[in-house]
């Protein structure tokens, strides 16, 4: 139920996001503005990833919520009021100096820019958009603070405001004549205000939860010091997300023009279903598996991880599966309009395949992650995570090159090589994951006969939804991706499920369906 929440929660902020970034496609397709906007908006990104949401999290909630079975409630209220300040703090003095240096910034994280004025453009933006990712900063310890009492829905469908905000300030500012760089900076001073708006949801929702909460510094708060010192190792696991982010920014802008945009969008999507999936099971999970670990009952953590995993891979192996094959099609429902051409979709969706060849491992390594973050952790995710930066930096440096020499759709496939490297680090990162947790849960079983039903689904689904993209004649994207998409996807259903692969909540209401009552069709799992 909590992963649900979760996910119906990022469910609703992702697809205000796709939303925004159909918008941004529209009036920029995948150009040099487009390329402008996306590296403005990663840039920061860092900070808010460094400080947000995942290393926080790791390291909050688990001594927030142990204070909390305790009874002991306005000693938590005190912790939370310490990481607050100290958030606040880190946050506040990181977006000052991004403010400062942003043009050194952009000069060391994007040097292509500079031999073609992109670099200039980039600047004003950042200077809007660092202090935006502090206030986001925030609404991540707000999240930590809901997540711990177990209201999902509110933290995760925030972000929908921040969205809403730029999707707000691109048909106001387009409607009205604005164009090219005026009409980014409006779109980064919507971003700005959204990023307020994200927060400010989340307070009331929050104010019962705060008895005893004044913000300080940490100076002798019960549980203080194990937040920081947890924090600091996530904080460096995430520094290896972020350092992978900037280091494909960085390639991907010595590549021709449009590399970095059509890489981030295919990014988008690829994200996607780990969000919805991945990132839903480990949010709801991590809360859980503290309080089982609390109570010494490793038992429950063994099966909760297996379970979790089952789950993710049910939804990310398909998801998998309909990008490798149908991803200039997704990219054509989604993108397909004004500036963004046929061309553009047919060049993001190869960059999708190649990204989704990493999509099932990634999800499944946040599962593991969160695990071993609840069993008190934090530092062998961080050193695996660093060495799989190091195997995707390094494949996608050999490769990018030469294939920035082949275009599709009029854009060079430099980015597939980028693509290709992440890919090949995410398995690296769940063998070395699985390998270090099979110490710790003796018996934790990842692939079972669950996970070969999810592959033999996805098959019969990539045939099913090769019968429409194969014979319907000439149709607008939109459609003729629905077609596809859909048969694939309800095809994989109804498969999965009579396999027995399918998670219970899935296979009941399927069973339901189909009037088979309760002793018909496929056995599904517990999720």
């Amino acid at each position: 139920m909590a992963a649900r929440r979760v996910a119906a929660g990022i469910l609703v902020s992702r697809l205000f996001g796709l939303v925004r970034d159909r918008a941004v496609a529209h009036y920029f397709g995948a150009g040099d503005l487009a390329d402008v906007w996306k590296a403005a908006l990663r840039i920061p990104n860092v900070l808010q990833n460094l400080l947000g949401e995942g290393s926080l999290s790791a390291s909050f909630i688990p001594v927030y919520v142990r204070l909390l079975e305790e009874g002991r409630e306005e000693e938590a209220g005190r912790l939370a009021g310490a990481v607050l300040g100290l958030l606040a703090l880190a946050a506040g003095a990181l977006a000052v100096v991004g403010v400062l240096a942003a043009p050194l910034i952009v000069s060391v994280v994007a040097p292509g820019y500079a031999s073609d004025g992109r670099a200039d453009l980039v600047v004003p933006l950042l200077r809007l958009l660092f202090p935006m990712t502090g206030v986001l900063v925030i609404s991540a310890w707000a999240l930590g603070i809901l997540n711990s009492h177990r209201r999902f829905f509110v933290s995760y469908v925030a972000p929908a405001l921040w969205n809403l905000s730029m999707i707000v300030t691109l048909l106001v500012a387009g409607g009205r004549g604005l164009m090219e760089l005026d009409l980014l900076v409006a779109l980064a001073w919507g971003a700005l205000c959204g990023g307020a708006l994200q927060l400010l949801f989340q307070l009331p929702f929050m104010a019962g939860y705060l008895k005893g909460m004044v913000p300080s510094l940490g100076r002798r708060v019960a549980g203080a010091g194990v937040v920081v010192r947890n924090f600091v190792p996530v904080m460096f696991a995430r520094g290896a997300a972020n350092l992978g982010g900037l280091l494909d920014l960085w390639l991907a802008s010595l590549l021709a023009a449009g590399a970095v945009s059509a890489m981030m969008y295919a990014q988008t999507f690829y994200l996607l279903p780990i969000s919805l999936f991945g990132m839903s099971v480990a949010a709801a999970q991590l809360p859980e598996l503290s309080r089982d670990r609390a109570a010494a009952a490793i038992d429950k953590v063994r099966a909760r991880t297996g379970q979790g995993v089952g789950t993710v891979l049910f939804w990310l192996i398909p998801s998998a599966a309909g990008y490798l094959v149908f991803g200039p099609e997704v990219m054509g429902i989604a993108y397909q309009t004004g500036e963004f051409t046929e061309g553009d979709a047919l060049a993001t969706g190869l960059i999708l395949a190649v990204y989704a060849a990493g999509l099932p491992a990634t999800g499944t390594s946040r599962v593991l992650s969160s695990t071993f973050y609840a069993l008190g952790d934090t530092r062998t995710p961080a050193r695996i995570a660093y060495a799989r930066i190091a195997v995707s930096a390094a494949i996608g440096a050999s490769v990018m090159f030469p294939l920035d020499r082949l275009a599709a759709g009029g854009l060079g496939m430099g980015a597939a090589g980028l693509a290709a490297g992440a890919s090949v680090g995410a398995w690296l990162e769940l063998l070395l994951l699985r390998r270090s947790l099979a110490g710790r849960l003796p018996g934790l079983a990842l692939g079972d006969r669950r996970v070969r039903g999810c592959v033999l689904a996805a098959m019969v689904a990539i045939a099913a939804g090769l019968v429409p993209a194969t014979l319907l004649p000439p149709l607008h994207p939109v459609l003729a991706g629905s077609a596809t998409l859909l048969a694939f996807g309800i095809v994989y259903l109804l498969v999965a499920s009579r396999l027995g692969a399918a998670p219970a909540t899935v296979a009941a209401p399927l069973r339901r369906l189909w009037g088979r009552g309760r002793d018909g069709g496929g056995r599904g799992g517990s999720e």
